[in-house]
C-alpha cells in the first residue's frame, strides 16, 4: 500500500502522544483494583488489594467514597487502554523499520536494464504509470469568442487571470499538469476539471477545481452540483479533488495555493 508509511508515522505520534497522557494519569493513583456487582438493582463496589504478607484481600467502598470508585474505574481503563497502546508502539517500531513505499517498485528498478526490458512487473511502476499518463493525448474544451485570450508560461490558453497564476506556479514548481482534460461523471456527463494531475500522494490522478464567481448564484449553484457529482463518483475534496474558490470581493490566495501544492502533489 503505497503511503503506508506516512500513515504508520501518523499513527506513531498519535499513540506516543496517548501514552504519554496515560503515564501522567497513573501518578498518584489508589492502590488496588476495584470490582463491581449488582445487588437488589444497585451497584456495589469492592477494592481488591494485597496485605504487606502478599494475601488477598477485599472490603466494600462506600458509595460516599465516589472520588475513589471513580479513581479505581479510571485507573483501570487507563492500565487497560496502556498495554494495548504500548503493544501497538511495538507493533509499528517493527514494521516502520522493514517497510519501505517503494519496495515492490525497486525490485524491479533495480534490475539490469537488459532484463527489465524482457520482463513483465507486477504492476507498473510510478515512472511508467506517469509517463502512461503523461503521452495520453486529449481534446480539451474549446473556448467561446468573448472568452478573454490569457496564455499561461507554458504556452496553454487559460480561461482567467487565476487559471493563468494556478498554470504558472505549477510550471515555476516543476509540476506536470493537464488543462481541462475531460473525464465522464456518472450522472453528470463530461466535465473538464481545470487541471490534472498524477500524485503520489494519493497514488493516482488528482484533480482541481477553481471556483471563481462564487457570489453568482448561478454561477455557485452548477459549482455545487458538479462538486456533489465528484463525491458521487467517490472523488472526494480533501483526497483526489483540490477546490479553492474567489468572490469579486475575494481573490485568490497564494499562499493556500502553495500549501494546498506542498501536500497533495510534491
Amino acid at each position: 500500500m503505497y503511503g503506508l508509511k506516512e500513515l504508520l508515522e501518523k499513527e506513531n505520534m498519535r499513540l506516543s502522544k496517548i501514552n504519554e497522557v496515560i503515564n501522567n494519569r497513573l501518578i498518584d493513583v489508589p492502590e488496588g483494583e476495584m470490582v463491581c456487582s449488582s445487588s437488589h438493582g444497585k451497584w456495589v463496589y469492592k477494592l481488591k488489594s494485597k496485605d504487606e504478607k502478599g494475601k488477598r484481600r477485599e472490603k466494600y467502598i462506600k458509595k460516599e467514597n465516589m472520588k475513589m470508585i471513580r479513581d479505581l474505574a479510571q485507573k483501570e481503563y487507563n492500565l487497560r487502554l496502556k498495554r494495548l497502546v504500548e503493544h501497538r508502539l511495538k507493533q509499528i517500531s517493527r514494521l516502520n523499520k522493514e517497510y519501505r513505499d517503494e519496495e515492490i517498485e525497486e525490485i524491479y528498478n533495480n534490475l539490469h536494464d537488459a532484463k527489465r526490458e524482457i520482463i513483465s512487473p507486477v504492476e507498473l511502476t510510478w515512472e511508467q504509470r506517469v509517463n502512461r499518463w503523461k503521452n495520453m493525448k486529449y481534446t480539451g474544451k474549446e473556448f467561446s469568442a468573448d472568452c478573454p485570450i490569457i496564455y499561461s508560461k507554458k504556452g496553454e490558453r487559460v480561461r482567467s487571470k487565476s487559471e493563468k497564476i494556478l498554470a504558472d506556479t505549477f510550471y515555476d514548481m516543476g509540476i506536470e499538469y493537464k488543462y481541462e482534460c475531460p473525464i465522464r461523471l456518472k450522472g453528470y456527463g463530461i466535465v473538464y476539471p481545470d487541471f490534472t494531475f498524477m500524485s503520489k500522494r494519493c497514488n493516482g490522478v488528482m484533480y482541481w477545481e477553481h471556483d471563481g464567481r462564487m457570489d453568482d448564484p448561478q454561477y455557485a449553484v452548477k459549482a455545487v452540483r458538479k462538486i456533489d457529482s465528484y463525491i458521487r463518483n467517490g472523488i472526494f475534496p480533501g483526497e483526489r479533488l483540490i477546490i479553492t474558490y474567489e468572490t469579486s470581493n475575494y481573490t485568490l490566495n497564494e499562499k493556500v495555493v502553495k500549501e494546498y501544492i506542498e501536500k497533495y502533489l510534491i
